[in-house]
């Protein structure tokens, strides 16, 4: 059975002000750093056989104190980027929705292709998807710790299991440095195991962007 554990990266200052990263390259805050050493001892725990996290310095990082405690190396996989947002990258939320008041609605509404230049679900989904199910091939029958972003998160498990947007959007979102753990076998394929898993130290953050 290859267990694929699916880590959230730790805060940033972004995360903190309600700005929107899609794939701007911002790197962990204070908060984030001790929430990826405080997390590291308990995903090491698992044993894992390989770390492999988006190229995004604010999940590089985060797998990067994973690492000193194990000894692996981490892959890095632009796939596992975080949903490009176009025009409203740098922004902070309430000025996306001032300026982009049509496309601001059908994205709270769930709206998979909402406009402003932003990356559908659909192509989120393939593409961490993949990356995902690449990373978990590694080591077919052991464990995979992978670093993303929280949309990706969602979007790529979601992909794996086979699960309509529909149903995505009943699943809340993962906190800074939670995880969620999948597992597949040749009788079940992928299954979710837990989501969500962490230590809370802070007050979690909002919107996954």
């Amino acid at each position: 059975m290859t267990r694929l554990i699916v880590w959230r990266h730790g805060n940033t200052d972004w995360n903190a002000t309600s700005r929107v990263q899609g794939q701007t390259d911002v790197a962990l805050n204070d908060l984030g750093r001790e929430q990826a050493r405080t997390a590291a001892p308990l995903l090491a725990a698992l044993r894992p056989d390989a770390i492999v996290a988006s190229d995004l310095c604010r999940a590089s990082t985060t797998a990067a104190a994973l690492a000193a405690l194990t000894g692996l190396p981490v892959r890095t996989d632009a796939r596992l980027r975080e949903r490009h947002f176009g025009r409203w990258q740098g922004l902070a939320l309430t000025e996306a929705a001032a300026r982009f008041p049509d496309e601001y609605a059908r994205w709270r509404a769930g709206d998979p292709d909402p406009g402003a230049e932003i990356e559908t679900l659909d192509d989120l989904g393939k593409r961490v998807g993949a990356a995902l199910q690449d990373a978990a091939d590694l080591f077919a029958g052991g464990t995979v710790v992978v670093t993303t972003h929280g949309g990706a998160a969602r979007q790529g498990v979601g992909q794996l299991l086979g699960w309509e947007h529909s149903v995505l959007r009943t699943v809340g979102s993962l906190a800074n440095c939670h995880w969620t753990e999948l597992r597949h076998d040749d009788v079940r394929g992928w299954h979710l195991r837990a989501h969500n898993v962490g230590l809370i130290t802070r007050p979690a953050a909002g919107e996954p962007v």
